[in-house]
Protein backbone atom coordinates (compact mmCIF):
# COMPACT_ATOMS: atom_id res chain seq x y z
CA UNK A 1 0.00 0.00 0.00
CA UNK A 2 1.02 3.18 -0.43
CA UNK A 3 0.75 4.56 3.34
CA UNK A 4 2.73 1.26 4.45
CA UNK A 5 6.09 2.77 5.84
CA UNK A 6 7.45 -0.94 5.81
CA UNK A 7 6.59 -1.51 2.24
CA UNK A 8 10.09 -2.41 0.44
CA UNK A 9 11.50 0.61 -1.87
CA UNK A 10 8.70 3.20 0.41
CA UNK A 11 10.30 6.37 1.56
CA UNK A 12 9.31 8.60 3.80
CA UNK A 13 10.22 12.39 2.41
CA UNK A 14 12.15 14.87 5.04
CA UNK A 15 9.37 17.41 6.62
CA UNK A 16 6.33 15.37 6.53
CA UNK A 17 4.18 15.95 9.15
CA UNK A 18 3.43 11.97 9.94
CA UNK A 19 5.03 10.88 13.16
CA UNK A 20 7.53 12.22 15.16
CA UNK A 21 10.91 13.47 13.75
CA UNK A 22 13.94 12.16 14.90
CA UNK A 23 15.63 14.31 18.27
CA UNK A 24 12.47 16.03 19.02
CA UNK A 25 11.67 13.84 21.85
CA UNK A 26 11.09 15.80 25.53
CA UNK A 27 11.78 19.69 23.73
CA UNK A 28 8.29 20.61 24.58
CA UNK A 29 8.34 19.05 28.28
CA UNK A 30 11.94 20.67 29.14
CA UNK A 31 10.52 24.60 27.73
CA UNK A 32 6.99 23.54 30.49
CA UNK A 33 9.93 22.95 33.59
CA UNK A 34 10.28 25.94 35.83
CA UNK A 35 13.53 28.07 34.99
CA UNK A 36 13.77 29.07 39.29
CA UNK A 37 13.60 32.76 40.26
CA UNK A 38 14.33 35.76 37.79
CA UNK A 39 17.55 37.41 38.82
CA UNK A 40 17.59 40.90 39.87
CA UNK A 41 17.71 43.62 37.08
CA UNK A 42 21.50 44.65 38.07
CA UNK A 43 22.73 40.60 36.95
CA UNK A 44 20.89 40.73 33.64
CA UNK A 45 23.42 40.91 31.29
CA UNK A 46 21.64 42.81 28.22
CA UNK A 47 19.27 44.52 31.06
CA UNK A 48 20.15 48.74 31.08
CA UNK A 49 20.58 48.75 34.87
CA UNK A 50 23.48 45.69 34.30
CA UNK A 51 24.93 47.83 32.20
CA UNK A 52 25.11 51.24 33.92
CA UNK A 53 26.47 48.68 37.14
CA UNK A 54 29.00 47.22 34.99
CA UNK A 55 30.30 50.90 33.85
CA UNK A 56 30.17 52.27 37.09
CA UNK A 57 32.73 49.15 37.98
CA UNK A 58 34.75 50.43 35.45
CA UNK A 59 35.15 53.75 36.60
CA UNK A 60 35.75 52.75 40.04
CA UNK A 61 38.93 50.67 38.71
CA UNK A 62 40.60 53.69 38.27
CA UNK A 63 39.53 55.98 41.11
CA UNK A 64 41.94 57.43 43.80
CA UNK A 65 41.29 55.70 47.31
CA UNK A 66 43.02 56.07 50.47
CA UNK A 67 43.01 53.82 52.95
CA UNK A 68 44.61 53.94 56.81
CA UNK A 69 47.86 52.58 54.99
CA UNK A 70 47.75 54.46 51.87
CA UNK A 71 48.46 58.48 51.42
CA UNK A 72 47.22 60.51 48.95
CA UNK A 73 48.97 63.76 47.88
CA UNK A 74 47.81 66.83 46.19
CA UNK A 75 48.71 69.76 44.42
CA UNK A 76 51.36 70.20 41.51
CA UNK A 77 54.16 71.49 43.70
CA UNK A 78 53.59 68.76 46.61
CA UNK A 79 53.28 65.73 43.71
CA UNK A 80 56.54 67.26 41.65
CA UNK A 81 58.59 67.80 45.44
CA UNK A 82 57.98 63.97 45.82
CA UNK A 83 58.01 62.59 42.20
CA UNK A 84 61.85 64.86 42.38
CA UNK A 85 62.82 63.09 46.00
CA UNK A 86 62.31 59.80 44.72
CA UNK A 87 59.22 58.66 46.52
CA UNK A 88 58.22 55.33 46.10
CA UNK A 89 54.19 56.35 44.64
CA UNK A 90 52.18 53.65 43.29
CA UNK A 91 50.28 56.16 40.71
CA UNK A 92 50.05 59.23 39.66
CA UNK A 93 46.20 60.87 38.88
CA UNK A 94 45.60 63.72 36.76
CA UNK A 95 42.28 64.74 36.17
CA UNK A 96 40.28 65.33 32.75
CA UNK A 97 40.94 68.37 31.01
CA UNK A 98 43.75 69.13 33.57
CA UNK A 99 45.37 72.93 31.87
CA UNK A 100 49.11 71.69 31.14
CA UNK A 101 52.19 73.68 32.59
CA UNK A 102 55.52 73.22 33.18
CA UNK A 103 55.26 71.35 36.30
CA UNK A 104 52.71 68.82 35.46
CA UNK A 105 54.77 67.94 32.65
CA UNK A 106 57.86 67.23 34.35
CA UNK A 107 55.33 65.05 36.66
CA UNK A 108 53.97 62.56 34.17
CA UNK A 109 57.47 62.24 32.55
CA UNK A 110 59.32 61.69 36.09
CA UNK A 111 56.32 59.04 36.78
CA UNK A 112 56.59 57.51 33.34
CA UNK A 113 60.66 57.38 33.93
CA UNK A 114 60.04 55.82 37.38
CA UNK A 115 57.56 53.19 36.08
CA UNK A 116 54.76 54.53 38.09
CA UNK A 117 51.06 54.18 36.70
CA UNK A 118 49.67 57.12 34.97
CA UNK A 119 45.96 57.22 35.34
CA UNK A 120 43.62 59.68 33.89
CA UNK A 121 40.72 60.13 36.49
CA UNK A 122 37.09 62.66 36.35
CA UNK A 123 38.13 65.77 38.27
CA UNK A 124 35.30 65.01 41.02
CA UNK A 125 37.45 62.04 41.99
CA UNK A 126 39.97 63.83 43.01
CA UNK A 127 37.58 66.82 44.69
CA UNK A 128 36.07 63.64 47.13
CA UNK A 129 39.78 63.25 47.84
CA UNK A 130 40.69 66.77 49.30
CA UNK A 131 38.89 68.95 51.69
CA UNK A 132 38.87 72.19 49.80
CA UNK A 133 39.54 71.17 46.35
CA UNK A 134 42.62 72.55 45.59
CA UNK A 135 44.32 69.63 44.52
CA UNK A 136 45.04 71.41 40.72
CA UNK A 137 43.99 68.54 38.67
CA UNK A 138 46.71 66.04 40.03
CA UNK A 139 47.42 63.28 42.99
CA UNK A 140 50.26 60.66 43.60
CA UNK A 141 49.73 57.95 45.84
CA UNK A 142 52.41 56.89 48.49
CA UNK A 143 51.94 53.51 49.93
CA UNK A 144 53.08 52.73 53.63
CA UNK A 145 56.49 52.64 54.13
CA UNK A 146 58.14 49.71 56.08
CA UNK A 147 59.76 50.07 59.12
CA UNK A 148 62.70 48.19 60.40
CA UNK A 149 62.76 47.01 63.12
CA UNK A 150 65.13 48.13 66.23
CA UNK A 151 66.80 44.90 66.71
CA UNK A 152 67.62 45.00 63.05
CA UNK A 153 68.47 48.38 63.04
CA UNK A 154 70.93 48.10 65.98
CA UNK A 155 72.36 45.08 64.22
CA UNK A 156 73.37 46.78 61.28
CA UNK A 157 74.65 49.56 63.30
CA UNK A 158 77.01 47.62 65.05
CA UNK A 159 78.32 45.36 62.02
CA UNK A 160 79.57 48.27 60.61
CA UNK A 161 83.65 49.40 60.88
CA UNK A 162 82.66 52.84 62.04
CA UNK A 163 80.92 53.10 65.46
CA UNK A 164 77.26 52.75 65.34
CA UNK A 165 75.56 56.61 64.89
CA UNK A 166 71.80 56.51 65.28
CA UNK A 167 69.21 58.91 66.36
CA UNK A 168 66.00 58.71 68.54
CA UNK A 169 62.98 61.15 68.45
CA UNK A 170 60.54 61.50 71.24
CA UNK A 171 57.66 63.32 71.23
CA UNK A 172 58.31 64.76 67.65
CA UNK A 173 55.01 65.29 65.94
CA UNK A 174 56.18 67.49 63.01
CA UNK A 175 56.82 64.89 59.80
CA UNK A 176 58.52 67.51 58.67
CA UNK A 177 60.97 67.25 61.38
CA UNK A 178 61.30 63.55 60.82
CA UNK A 179 62.71 64.17 57.45
CA UNK A 180 65.25 67.14 58.42
CA UNK A 181 66.74 64.13 61.11
CA UNK A 182 66.39 61.54 58.69
CA UNK A 183 68.29 63.56 56.13
CA UNK A 184 70.81 64.35 58.70
CA UNK A 185 71.97 61.62 59.42
CA UNK A 186 72.72 59.89 56.07
CA UNK A 187 74.78 63.26 55.47
CA UNK A 188 76.71 62.88 58.70
CA UNK A 189 77.18 59.01 58.32
CA UNK A 190 74.58 57.71 60.68
CA UNK A 191 72.56 54.43 60.64
CA UNK A 192 69.32 54.51 61.03
CA UNK A 193 66.22 56.28 63.01
CA UNK A 194 64.21 55.22 65.76
CA UNK A 195 60.95 56.47 66.51
CA UNK A 196 57.86 55.19 68.47
CA UNK A 197 55.26 53.54 67.48
CA UNK A 198 52.86 56.05 69.20
CA UNK A 199 52.17 59.79 69.82
CA UNK A 200 54.61 60.29 66.88
CA UNK A 201 55.75 61.41 63.17
CA UNK A 202 55.51 58.88 60.61
CA UNK A 203 57.14 58.54 57.62
CA UNK A 204 54.48 59.76 55.40
CA UNK A 205 54.64 61.40 51.85
CA UNK A 206 55.60 65.10 53.66
CA UNK A 207 58.37 63.54 55.44
CA UNK A 208 59.61 61.84 52.68
CA UNK A 209 59.70 65.08 50.74
CA UNK A 210 61.43 66.64 53.49
CA UNK A 211 64.48 64.19 53.46
CA UNK A 212 65.12 64.66 50.12
CA UNK A 213 65.05 60.94 48.85
CA UNK A 214 67.74 60.22 52.57
CA UNK A 215 64.43 57.79 53.53
CA UNK A 216 65.22 55.71 50.68
CA UNK A 217 68.91 55.07 51.43
CA UNK A 218 68.26 55.44 55.66
CA UNK A 219 66.26 53.01 57.74
CA UNK A 220 63.69 54.06 60.14
CA UNK A 221 62.76 51.73 63.13
CA UNK A 222 59.66 52.06 64.82
CA UNK A 223 59.78 50.32 68.38
CA UNK A 224 56.84 49.78 70.46
CA UNK A 225 58.44 50.88 73.83
CA UNK A 226 61.32 53.66 73.61
CA UNK A 227 62.56 53.78 76.88
CA UNK A 228 62.24 49.98 76.62
CA UNK A 229 64.34 49.75 73.10
CA UNK A 230 66.69 52.60 74.75
CA UNK A 231 67.98 50.68 77.77
CA UNK A 232 68.29 47.50 75.34
CA UNK A 233 70.75 49.44 73.10
CA UNK A 234 72.40 50.81 76.28
CA UNK A 235 73.22 47.45 77.41
CA UNK A 236 74.92 46.53 73.92
CA UNK A 237 76.99 49.56 74.32
CA UNK A 238 75.66 52.06 72.95
CA UNK A 239 75.93 55.80 75.11
CA UNK A 240 72.44 57.13 74.61
CA UNK A 241 73.01 60.88 74.63
CA UNK A 242 69.49 63.12 74.99
CA UNK A 243 69.72 66.71 73.58
CA UNK A 244 68.19 69.60 76.11
CA UNK A 245 68.74 73.68 76.39
CA UNK A 246 69.47 72.78 80.29
CA UNK A 247 72.04 70.08 79.95
CA UNK A 248 74.79 68.55 81.84
CA UNK A 249 77.82 69.18 78.97
CA UNK A 250 77.59 71.04 76.37
CA UNK A 251 78.47 69.81 72.78
CA UNK A 252 81.99 70.36 73.07
CA UNK A 253 82.71 68.36 75.70
CA UNK A 254 81.01 65.49 74.12
CA UNK A 255 82.76 62.43 73.58
CA UNK A 256 81.54 61.26 69.49
CA UNK A 257 84.09 58.35 69.51
CA UNK A 258 82.14 55.94 71.08
CA UNK A 259 78.73 54.07 69.73
CA UNK A 260 76.43 56.51 70.01
CA UNK A 261 72.33 56.97 69.80
CA UNK A 262 71.41 60.91 69.86
CA UNK A 263 67.84 61.05 71.18
CA UNK A 264 65.94 64.83 70.03
CA UNK A 265 63.18 65.93 71.87
CA UNK A 266 60.53 67.92 70.85
CA UNK A 267 60.60 71.95 71.01
CA UNK A 268 57.85 72.20 73.37
CA UNK A 269 58.04 69.23 75.71
CA UNK A 270 61.45 68.63 75.48
CA UNK A 271 62.53 65.10 76.66
CA UNK A 272 60.03 63.34 78.32
CA UNK A 273 60.81 62.09 82.05
CA UNK A 274 61.11 58.53 81.69
CA UNK A 275 63.77 58.67 78.31
CA UNK A 276 65.83 61.76 80.09
CA UNK A 277 66.60 59.34 83.23
CA UNK A 278 67.69 56.36 80.74
CA UNK A 279 70.14 59.30 79.02
CA UNK A 280 73.80 58.68 79.94
CA UNK A 281 74.76 62.62 79.71
CA UNK A 282 72.57 65.47 78.62
CA UNK A 283 73.98 67.68 75.82
CA UNK A 284 73.40 71.48 75.19
CA UNK A 285 74.01 73.51 72.55
CA UNK A 286 75.61 76.89 73.24
CA UNK A 287 74.44 79.51 71.91
CA UNK A 288 76.42 83.36 70.85
CA UNK A 289 73.11 85.15 70.08
CA UNK A 290 69.29 85.55 72.43
CA UNK A 291 67.79 82.62 70.65
CA UNK A 292 66.47 80.53 73.52
CA UNK A 293 66.10 77.20 71.68
CA UNK A 294 67.25 75.42 68.10
CA UNK A 295 64.57 73.67 66.10
CA UNK A 296 64.53 70.00 67.05
CA UNK A 297 65.98 69.44 63.58
CA UNK A 298 68.94 71.44 63.62
CA UNK A 299 69.91 70.74 66.97
CA UNK A 300 70.09 67.22 65.81
CA UNK A 301 71.95 68.23 62.74
CA UNK A 302 74.61 70.13 64.43
CA UNK A 303 75.13 67.52 67.23
CA UNK A 304 75.31 64.46 64.20
CA UNK A 305 77.89 67.09 62.84
CA UNK A 306 79.47 67.56 65.57
CA UNK A 307 80.06 63.78 66.23
CA UNK A 308 81.33 63.67 62.25
CA UNK A 309 84.04 66.01 62.99
CA UNK A 310 85.24 64.36 65.60
CA UNK A 311 85.43 60.93 63.94
CA UNK A 312 87.06 62.21 60.78
CA UNK A 313 89.88 63.30 63.09
CA UNK A 314 90.08 60.32 64.92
Amino acid sequence: MAGNSQRRGAIRKAGTKKGPTVGSGGVRRRGLEGRGATPPAHKRPHHPAAKKANRVARQQQGRPKKTDDTEIVLGRNPVLECLRAGVPATALYVAVGTENDERLTESVSRAADAGIAILEVARIDLDRMSTNGLHQGIALQVPPYAYAHPDDLLRAASSDSEPALLAALDNISDPRNLGAIVRSVAAFGGHGVLIPQRRSASVTAVAWRTSAGAAARTPVARATNLTRTLKDWASSGLQVIGLDAEGDITVDELDGSRPTVVVVGSEGKGLSRLVRQNCDAIVSIPMAGPTESLNASVAAGVVLAEIARQRRRA
